[in-house]
């Protein structure tokens, strides 16, 4: 690496091509900035295109709704961890984001009349909660995310936003002075150099960290790199602890089966047979939140009524939607069925099993997409040129835990506010870029000549896998407190071996060790932030169950976790209860 790398600039850059990181650069372009995407992957092969089952909006076209109804669910699905200001937000703002995107030219699927197609959906419900379900998921088939991705990048490319492509962020750079975030430091993968990208508003929306799970919905490239970036630049992670395991995945593979399955009518067997989620959600059944239905599994399985050899999967039923319905509304979950799991689901049920899927934590913002952090008497200071979105983000719209086709919805509306406030923030700024402070990128310096000037140590690809082991054994579905407190120790001890690691593989041209070798020191954060924010949150709330505190604990525990990087530190601050317009939502036993 050179002594100086070269500084490139711009107005704005956003990390992450996928559902929010584009959404933000449209609104960006179209306001005649300079915009950078930095994205490791082509764009529309961001992991928003793996979203199948829809993107909520109270559209009403099949049934009565209204965005009260479609809050409070949210607010209910949250286990009343959400912040009650950015959930009403984003439940006002949802019907013009997804009109917005058809006028974009989204391929929904249509009924009758030529109003968008919606679905019913875990946890959707109308008329505060009750048992009739609301008909809420706008969708493309079973592909819904790829429908939007592909929407958003034709947008951009319309409007000329620049994709760095197989490039990949490093490390924040901040100005010593007053904090403010000025610029990334950058690999571009294709000649192994590393650039200094200047912009006077960086925005985040590098997606989640599923890959510190062993099994994992999530693609490779969901490393959490925007978390490791703001936990290296002293800044805090929130409600790292609350990861939602995604009730179907293809057991043995981990691949994501929408719940879009049962929203058409598909439900859940256990080996003798049973429809056994009538037992634990005698209402929504199998469309109860995905928490309950992922615990509901588990404690089957755990209590020996499991099918297969090992008695360590339930069955997903679909075969009596007929092939019609099958081939019309759930084409490529057949297609994931037969591949990965060997089963035409016209003719046999598929067997699935909870697999990691969302993380409801992430970066600090508000729901104008500005990162926060405590500062002074402030718990919610704003750093200044730094802005987060997406699943990388904690606007705590999902709180304890995000109810389904909130995602895409969570990226529009979220990505949209950002580029908002971004163009905002940007008119109030003098022209001219601040000065790069003096030791810009030592931090990303002294990684890489760590790396590269190792000659042993540990090999990249057994930490990984150990890392994925232990947060798949400690930090599950259930959570025990010795598996915690063991899991916290285990972690630790990783961590001393990712500042180990070494790569045989010195070149520079398209060098994925060194790439997979950065993607760890990200992915260690968040594992570490989530083990040790579940270990110190004594009660079970949302996707967090533990074992030894059963039930959830309003006294305490209405309140976000902030783990800090230093010293493995956590710190807290108050839940937003007050919406902007309506009364506030009160904290109830939630029953499905």
């Amino acid at each position: 690496m050179s002594a100086t790398p070269q500084v490139r600039r711009f107005d704005a850059i956003v990390v992450g091509a996928g559902g929010s990181g584009m959404r933000a650069a449209l609104e960006l372009a179209r306001a005649n900035l300079k915009v950078a995407v930095l994205t490791k992957v082509f764009p529309t092969r961001s992991h928003t295109v793996a979203a199948q089952g829809g993107i909520a909006a109270p559209l009403a076209n099949s049934a009565e709704d209204n965005w009260h109804w479609h809050m409070y669910d949210t607010v209910k699905g949250s286990d009343y961890l959400g912040d009650q200001d950015a959930i009403e937000y984003m439940c006002r703002r949802a019907v013009e984001c997804v009109v917005e995107l058809e006028h974009m030219g989204m391929p929904f699927d249509r009924l009758e009349n030529g109003k968008i197609y919606q679905r019913p959906f875990g946890g959707h419900t109308q008329d505060y909660g009750s048992p009739k379900m609301a008909m809420r998921a706008c969708a493309a088939a079973d592909r819904t995310g790829h429908a939007m991705l592909h929407t958003l990048y034709q947008q951009n490319v319309r409007a000329n936003t620049q994709f760095l492509v197989e490039w990949m962020a490093l490390d924040l750079i901040r100005d010593p002075q007053d904090g403010a975030v000025v610029g990334v430091t950058a690999l571009e993968m294709e000649t192994g150099q590393v650039f200094f990208l200047q912009a006077k508003s960086i925005l985040l929306a590098t997606g989640g960290s599923g890959r510190m799970f062993f099994s994992s919905t999530n693609a490779f490239i969901n490393t959490g790199d925007g978390l490791g970036m703001v936990a290296r630049a002293g800044l805090p992670l929130e409600d790292m602890e609350f990861y939602q395991f995604h009730p179907t995945g293809v057991y043995g593979a981990g691949v994501l089966i929408t719940e879009g399955v049962r929203g058409e009518g598909g439900y859940l067997l256990n080996k003798n047979g049973e429809r056994f989620m009538e037992r634990y959600a005698p209402n929504a059944k199998d469309l109860a939140s995905r928490d309950v239905v992922s615990r509901a599994m588990t404690t089957e399985i755990k209590e020996g009524r499991g099918c297969g050899p090992h008695a360590d999967h339930v069955l997903l039923k679909l075969d009596h939607l007929g092939p019609e319905v099958i081939n019309h509304r759930l084409p490529g979950i057949r297609e994931i069925a037969i591949k990965f799991a060997n089963v035409d689901p016209i003719r046999e049920p598929i067997p699935v099993v909870p697999t990691a899927h969302y993380q409801m934590g992430g970066i600090p913002a508000n729901y104008m997409g500005q990162v926060v952090a405590p500062e002074g008497a402030s718990k919610e200071a704003i750093v200044p040129g730094l802005y987060a979105a997406g699943e990388c983000s904690c606007v705590s719209v999902h709180g304890g835990n995000r109810l389904g086709c909130n995602s895409l919805l969570d990226l529009v509306v979220f990505g949209k506010a950002a580029g908002e406030q971004m163009i905002k923030d940007l008119r109030s700024l003098p022209s001219p870029h601040r000065a790069l402070p003096k030791d810009a990128g030592a931090g990303t310096r002294a990684r890489l000549a760590r790396l590269d000037g190792a000659t042993s140590g540990e090999r990249v690809a057994e930490v990984l896998n150990d890392l994925r082991r232990i947060m798949q054994a400690h930090c599950g579905v259930f959570r025990f407190p010795d598996d915690l407190v063991e899991g916290v120790r285990k972690m630790k001890v990783i961590a001393e071996r990712v500042s180990r690691t070494f790569i045989g593989d010195k070149s520079s041209a398209f060098n994925t060790a060194r790439v997979e070798a950065l993607e760890l020191d990200n992915l260690v954060e968040a594992a570490l932030a989530t083990i040790v924010s579940a270990e110190a949150r004594k009660e079970s709330r949302g996707a967090q169950a533990r074992d030894d505190f059963p039930d959830r604990d309003d006294r305490n525990w209405i309140k976000h976790t902030l783990w800090y990087k230093e010293g493995n530190r956590l710190d807290y601050k108050p839940v937003h209860l007050r919406p902007l317009s309506v009364e506030s939502f009160q904290p109830k036993a939630r029953t499905y």
